[in-house]
């Protein structure tokens, strides 16, 4: 491929990078709605992204209501940093400090993203219930 088209063709792909990015993330947060449905979560959480510049070198997932256990049964740090990065991702939050009630997830997260895609002419298919990494594939 010539440099000049792809210099052409630059916009094309920089939206069509975004629209696959938001279309991951959209995958991603129905696995993890899906996951809380299964565990019949409930209860308000923190989610906060990383910050190693304030010590937090990873994402947590506090529940600020019930067990903190119960979160840990179901969600492992590398989970959790995968929510965050999804979510900090989708709101363009750079430094991510949210509180939501945790079987709202969908409705708060999912449910917008959703509307941004179906605006962009994306239709959902079935093919977006399961997400792999780029590294799986």
């Amino acid at each position: 491929m010539k440099l000049s088209m792809l210099l052409v063709q630059r916009e094309t792909l920089l939206r069509q990078t975004r629209l696959a990015n938001l279309a991951f993330a959209y995958g991603k947060l129905l696995e993890f709605t899906a996951r809380i449905a299964r565990a019949r979560l409930t209860g308000t959480v923190s989610l906060k992204g990383a910050a190693p510049d304030a010590g937090r070198y990873w994402a947590s997932l506090t529940a600020l209501e019930g067990n903190q256990s119960v979160i840990e049964e179901h969600f492992t740090d590398e989970d959790i940093m995968n929510l965050a990065d999804v979510i900090a991702f989708t709101t363009g939050a750079d430094d991510l400090d949210l509180t939501f009630r945790i079987e709202e997830l969908a409705e708060k997260f999912l449910a917008p993203l959703r509307g941004d895609l179906e605006r962009a002419g994306v239709t959902i298919d079935s093919g977006a219930q399961t997400v792999t990494e780029p590294n799986e594939s």
